[in-house]
């Protein structure tokens, strides 16, 4: 599965990787068979198409050398969190999980790691990778780097897919970690495309409506765990710098900016700092969206000038590109998003919850599925509803789907068999008016209102409650059944 790469270029002098070195991360994949070296692709849609050939085909991580028109060293990553093997690696778990096996391990971890973030403040530290080139003024250049333009109808080249924005609420010490997608304008800006609700945007807003000047870090190239949580919905005014130290029990370390002394990973690919106007806006994409679709046009974004370029000698780009799912950070949100609605529902008071998946045909977000043991009346819609506007599947949500515990969430075939034969489309569909949307839905251009509301839909695929015992069962070998004769006759059954 897997060719011999090395960690570092031939070309330069490795240095001891840390926990937080994306070099080291590689290091570990690649004893595991899961990197995979690809040389002489060019950054102009071929690396891009190449990268979404191997996600659908759930394929190795990807590291691109000797891309076209740049020189050997100068490298792009992809498709690091693609698997259950890379995602366990990443968060330095057990490497031999199944996808099930996995959600169950990390069933609330999400709340120990919040609860353990206040003792992993980022570590302030003078030196490190990030520091062995600085570049200021007519040095600056985005395309000195091989920034792919990653399919044939994006608007641009895209240097942040995989990048992790760190910004600074205006009244508090409060840190955040966001991923937003950001297109080279030019040699010295680019576009910082944040979603309107999402943390980084209220922060500047905040700047912006007392006329200031936004600072802004971006690191390129990191361990794939800060881009994972950066990404994620973690809760308000806790830093994922905090968090993410929380997961792995060590501090990261960070480096003060020149500029804006936001803290930069100490030991990052490449990071861009500078500053977001007031008013300067300019016009941005389109890129294909987690969903697969082109949904949004051309649109303002807040334009980020660049006043210093920090990057490693051969720095690697971070790549996660979106596209049609599977795309290559679709698996990974869906088994942390799965978890992390679970937590939810047990939170907010919801018993019996026995699994859930935030299914990849939706990007993670658009079909969540829930699985309970049903306690009483009204127990699935009360699960269903609250799954659809708690945090995790609030914004751009579609449908959810509640199954008795004997479907496997994950297993789309059983869960719309639930839906065929155990709901009722008069009596077990819910509808819920004028949610969450976003302006990057598809069917956004169906909508005649401006402002991107949504719909949701919960489906309640459980037998009627009060019907459980009279309801048909099902026609098919009981566990203990099948176990046995998987035992038994393991030669044509396999394990």
């Amino acid at each position: 599965m897997s060719e011999k790469v090395t960690a570092v270029s031939k070309t330069e002098t490795p240095s001891k990787p840390t926990s937080w070195d994306l070099r080291g991360w590689m290091a570990r994949v690649e004893e595991l068979g899961e990197l995979k070296h690809v040389s002489g692709a060019h950054w102009d849609v071929e690396l891009g198409g190449i990268a979404e050939i191997n996600n659908r085909q759930r394929g190795p991580s990807l590291l691109f050398d000797d891309i076209a028109d740049y020189p050997s060293g100068y490298r792009v990553l992809t498709g690091t969190t693609g698997s259950a093997t890379r995602l366990a690696a990443t968060l330095a778990l057990p490497t031999n999980l199944s996808d099930a096996q996995l959600v169950q391990l990390l069933r609330g971890k999400p709340q120990e790691w919040e609860n353990q973030s206040s003792e992993f403040p980022p570590e302030y530290v003078d030196t490190g990778p990030i520091l062995e080139n600085v570049k200021s003024g007519d040095e600056i250049n985005l395309l000195e780097f091989p920034v792919p333009k990653w399919h044939e109808l994006d608007g641009g080249r895209y240097i942040g897919t995989g990048s992790v924005v760190v910004t600074k609420d205006l009244n508090s010490d409060w840190i955040n970690l966001g991923a937003y997608r950001m297109m080279v304008h030019d040699e010295k800006t680019c576009a910082l495309n944040m979603v309107a609700g999402k943390h980084g945007r209220q922060q500047l807003d905040r700047y912006f409506s007392e006329g200031k000047p936004f600072p802004v870090v971006v690191s390129i190239g990191h361990h794939p765990l800060l881009f994972l949580f950066a990404g994620l919905e973690v809760s308000y005014g806790i830093s994922e710098y905090n968090y993410v130290g929380g997961i792995l029990g060590e501090p990261v370390q960070v480096i003060k900016g020149e500029v804006t002394g936001l803290p930069m990973p100490a030991a990052s690919e490449l990071v861009l700092e500078g500053w977001c106007q007031p008013g300067n806006f300019k016009m941005e994409g389109p890129l294909g969206e987690f969903h697969g679709y082109y949904s949004a046009t051309e649109k303002g974004a807040p334009v980020l000038e660049v006043e210093r370029v920090y990057h490693r000698n051969n720095p690697i780009i971070l790549g996660t590109p979106p596209a049609k799912p599977p795309h290559d950070y679709s698996y990974s949100k869906s088994v942390m998003r799965s978890a992390m609605l679970h937590e939810a529902l047990e939170k907010a008071g919801v018993p019996g919850v026995v699994g859930c998946w935030a299914d990849e045909v939706g990007g993670a977000r658009m079909l969540l599925v829930v699985a309970i043991k049903q306690g009483y009346q009204g127990h699935a819609r009360q699960a269903g509803l609250i799954a659809s506007q708690c945090h995790v599947g609030a914004y751009l949500g579609r449908y959810v789907i509640v199954v008795d515990e004997d479907i496997d969430p994950s297993n789309l075939e059983n869960v719309m068999w639930a839906v065929v034969t155990r709901s009722d489309p008069v009596r077990d569909i819910e509808f819920i008016h004028r949610a969450w949307g976003s302006k990057g839905d598809p069917q956004r251009v169906t909508f005649e209102q401006k402002v991107p509301y949504n719909t949701r839909a919960i489906i309640d695929a459980c037998r009627a409650y009060e019907y459980l015992d009279v309801f048909p069962p099902v026609a098919e070998a009981s566990p203990e059944l099948e176990k046995k004769l998987r035992k038994k006759w393991k030669d044509v059954l396999g394990s």
